[in-house]
């Protein structure tokens, strides 16, 4: 970690998890970094009230948090999440294990929690030094002898920054990345999802009641809805629910205390013994927007580079924001340590090895939109997945589930794609000898394929 020592001057533009994952690993590596954020320091003034509260951090996250040095300080903040638990509209309820070990689990963590700890981590390096409450209103990339200049509206007026390079790490609709790109060959596409969310919170229940099973993700699928509930540390649990913005039954018709309780009531009828009080909760939470972004570039030479959401937001239904932001922070790390004294070189490696990961990222992450919504009720589809585990089960690494490589492996996503795709015409030949009597013959093509899936 950090191999390649610099006393280089870095700003990074955004305090949240990736901005301050960057900062610890760019302090240890010598740099002087100033992380600018607008908005307070969540440590004096609380959460982030309206956005998606609760995170699941998998291998990619815990991966690079132990490349940090910092897992075992978050991971005293987060509760395991060993399956879903799915609500049907019958009352029924299902478990599906997330893998085939005890150690195949996710870890839910408060996104306030999580923050405080890299802010904390952060702030520990003699080398960092944090300012809260300013916004970036202009940035300026110069032309190579100049330094960056950047200016920030702050309360005691504008503020001037000169550095030698900026690392955005300012959101989906990242300030450092319009200001970048201006002027630039850049490419840029935003797509809104036409569904919004607010947040719900669902108190703790007894030991042993598996409605409320606190080690588990929580889902109720309903037609035009959907619930998604993460477990806390003190068994409590933060649930999400997924509506349309417009049109019949949506953000935007649900208005009275009737109409919300006739939605709520048919579609997640047990919703109501776990919160009394969600038709409070409904009417008085704000509405959340989901947006994917695509661009390039990524950097501009080796002065501007832009991580996690700035260059690749997703939404959040693969539960891979968090992750793959902080894989962002990992991978240029170690581009950094191979480019000590090039970081242009650094940026571009980067840029080569993430973006075409993301760009499969977002079209996974919307797929799972459509699974976790319409196919979790479905029994072709459970089977399915069923077979999957359970091939698994019996080869081994041999033959590997898309969700196992998404969620617990650092397997590239498109690496891991094209892998699932593979099996997939796997299964469905062994599928078709089966239905037609050759059992033994499937059994043989089942080994015989997986190590071509393998590729031994």
């Amino acid at each position: 970690m950090g191999t390649g020592v610099s006393d280089r001057d870095v700003v990074v533009v955004g305090a949240g998890l990736s901005g301050c994952l960057m900062a610890v690993l760019l302090a240890r590596r010598g740099c002087r970094v100033r992380v600018f954020e607008r908005r307070p320091d969540p440590r004096v003034g609380g959460g982030d009230h309206g956005r998606s509260i609760n995170l699941g951090l998998s291998q990619r996250g815990i991966t690079a948090l132990r490349h940090a040095g910092l897992l075992d300080r978050v991971l005293a903040h987060a509760a395991p999440m060993r399956g879903r638990v799915v609500h049907l509209a019958d009352g029924a309820l299902g478990f599906h294990p997330y893998g085939t070990s005890d150690d195949q689990i996710l870890r839910s963590v408060l996104r306030h929690d999580l923050n405080v700890v890299l802010l904390d981590a952060a702030e520990a390096q003699p080398n960092v030094v944090f300012e809260f409450n300013a916004k970036l209103t202009a940035l300026t990339k110069g032309d190579g002898h100049e330094p960056v200049e950047l200016r920030f509206h702050t309360a005691d007026g504008e503020q001037r920054v000169l550095t030698q390079t900026v690392i955005g790490a300012d959101g989906a609709f990242s300030t450092v990345r319009a200001q970048t790109q201006r002027g630039e060959p850049a490419d840029y596409h935003q797509e809104f999802l036409p569904w919004g969310y607010k947040e719900l919170a669902i108190k703790a229940g007894a030991a042993g009641d598996q409605r409320t099973d606190p080690e588990a993700l929580h889902v109720w699928p309903a037609d035009s809805g959907l619930i998604v509930a993460h477990p806390n540390a003190d068994r409590s649990l933060t649930g999400t629910i997924f509506l349309p913005l417009a049109g019949a039954d949506s953000f935007a018709t649900l208005r009275t205390r009737e109409s919300v309780d006739t939605l709520l009531t048919e579609r997640f009828p047990d919703l109501h013994d776990l919160v009394p009080d969600i038709v409070d909760q409904f009417l008085s939470q704000p509405v959340g927007h989901l947006v994917t972004v695509r661009t390039a570039p990524w950097h501009f030479g080796d002065r501007v580079a832009l991580l996690g959401d700035a260059c690749h937001a997703v939404y959040p239904f693969y539960g891979q924001g968090m992750n793959s932001a902080f894989e962002d922070c990992v991978t240029l790390d170690e581009c950094l340590d191979r480019h000590p004294a090039d970081w242009a070189a650094a940026f571009a490696e980067y840029q080569r090895i993430r973006k075409a990961n993301t760009d499969v990222l977002a079209d996974l992450s919307a797929e799972n939109f459509i699974e976790l919504r319409d196919r979790l009720a479905s029994p072709l589809f459970l089977a399915r997945k069923k077979a999957d585990l359970a091939l698994n089960k019996v080869l081994g690494d041999r033959w590997v589930p898309l969700y196992t490589m998404i969620s617990h492996t650092t397997t590239p996503y498109a690496d891991a794609l094209r892998r699932s795709r593979r099996q997939n015409t796997t299964l469905a030949w062994v599928a078709g000898a089966v239905a037609t009597g050759a059992a033994a013959a499937g059994t043989a093509l089942v080994r015989h394929l997986a190590r071509r899936v393998k590729g031994k």
